[in-house]
């Protein structure tokens, strides 16, 4: 096994990943667009924590009508962040892609959110359908967002509206709020990752692949919001990278001794949620997409303890874009297998990219240790 060319969800191919945040002038938060092909991927979904906020997961019931789905949204801002997803269907509808009924589409777009409010400042500063528009736009080669300031140009996945590119380091009081976005395969705090907290530390956005032997290809995306921690409960080390491919996690280093005794974080927020998609190119039905969520949900809890709590929101979608045959009974088990792995394998990587700031450090601002020294 080994992981795909991008080690992201857009390994699988027809998969389109779009991020898009505002940071400053009291926002720290945004929203990220998984998209299907026009016609749509086979989708499930499995919600497991106390705290979900959603859309049209019900509809993901294999009782019910919907086969696919043209996309999915994961943003920030809690059950107010479900308005992004009115922006990507927007989107979809204006290109004619969606369920067909009378008089013209409906595009099927779930979602759910993550709890991330107030943390720029403003408790009401929030992903809206705008923030929506721009997460789809970002998702293509040459997009273009419109905004108050003219139409900006993405060029190679980054944006501005006005002034300089924006930083790296997150700003949550002052200033006017910047909109930028992300490339696809991009980790880090983007996207719905953006205001994201885990465990006291900053928590973002991570994606893996893996490419089976037999060339089938698995991987996810994970936004990483948790109330419980990341690490490994007889050290520091982060718990998902013990699920590593050769070669990916080989270059960190135990983190010394002395960092590990000092972190003794304050407070943990008293709402969260880890939510993301976990995919594959095999041909399969609504229950087994379901399932492959469920799995997914393990891969989840190797590297978050506790997961599923009251006050996580903890869901998953699966997708399957059909373009390889229906699997047998092994190869279904071998799918489902690495499902739990590349989730484990996302939530590493959102913690090694994220961007720390004043009330939530990067996990390697506290243990620069790992990468033998100071960051």
């Amino acid at each position: 096994m080994r992981p795909g060319p991008t080690n992201s969800l857009v390994d699988v191919a027809g998969l389109r990943v779009g991020h898009a945040q505002r940071v400053g002038g009291g926002y720290l938060t945004g929203t990220t667009v998984v998209l299907a092909p026009p016609e749509g991927v086979v989708a499930g979904v499995d919600v497991r924590g106390a705290a979900p906020g959603t859309r049209e997961t019900e509809l993901l019931d294999p009782r019910n009508l919907v086969e696919r789905v043209h996309a999915v949204v994961l943003s920030g801002g809690s059950a107010y962040g479900l308005s992004a997803a009115c922006g990507v269907m927007e989107r979809l509808a204006d290109a004619g892609i969606g369920f067909p009924v009378a008089g013209g589409v409906v595009p099927i777009v779930p979602a759910a959110v993550i709890y991330d409010l107030g943390r720029g400042g403003d408790f009401r500063a929030t992903p809206d359908a705008t923030l929506g528009t721009a997460a789809y736009d970002a998702a293509h080669p040459t997009p273009t967002i419109p905004s108050p300031q003219g139409t900006v140009t993405l060029d190679g996945g980054a944006a501005r509206v006005g002034g300089p590119a924006p930083s790296r380091r997150a700003v949550t009081n002052g200033g006017a709020a910047r909109f930028a976005t992300a490339p696809a395969v991009a980790s880090g705090s983007i996207g719905a990752g953006t205001g994201a907290l885990a465990g006291g530390l900053a928590g973002g956005v991570g994606t893996a692949s893996a490419v089976l032997p037999g060339g089938v290809t698995v991987a996810a995306l994970a936004v990483v919001n948790a109330a419980g921690s990341v690490l490994d409960p007889a050290g520091a080390t982060l718990a998902g990278i013990r699920y590593g491919l050769p070669g990916e996690f080989d270059h960190l280093r135990l983190p010394d001794a002395a960092e590990a005794e000092a972190w003794r974080p304050d407070k943990v927020t008293s709402f969260n949620t880890t939510i993301g998609v976990v995919a594959t190119d095999l041909t399969l039905t609504k229950a087994q997409c379901g399932k492959l969520a469920g799995v997914a949900h393990d891969g989840l809890a190797r590297a978050i303890r506790p997961a599923h709590t009251m006050v996580d929101g903890d869901t998953v979608f699966g997708l399957a874009t059909c373009a390889r045959p229906a699997p047998g009974p092994d190869g279904l088990q071998d799918v489902l297998a690495a499902a739990a792995d590349v989730f484990s394998r996302a939530v590493a990587h959102a913690m090694l990219a994220a961007t720390g700031r004043e009330d939530a450090p990067a996990y390697l601002d506290v243990f620069p240790s790992v990468l033998g020294g100071d960051r």
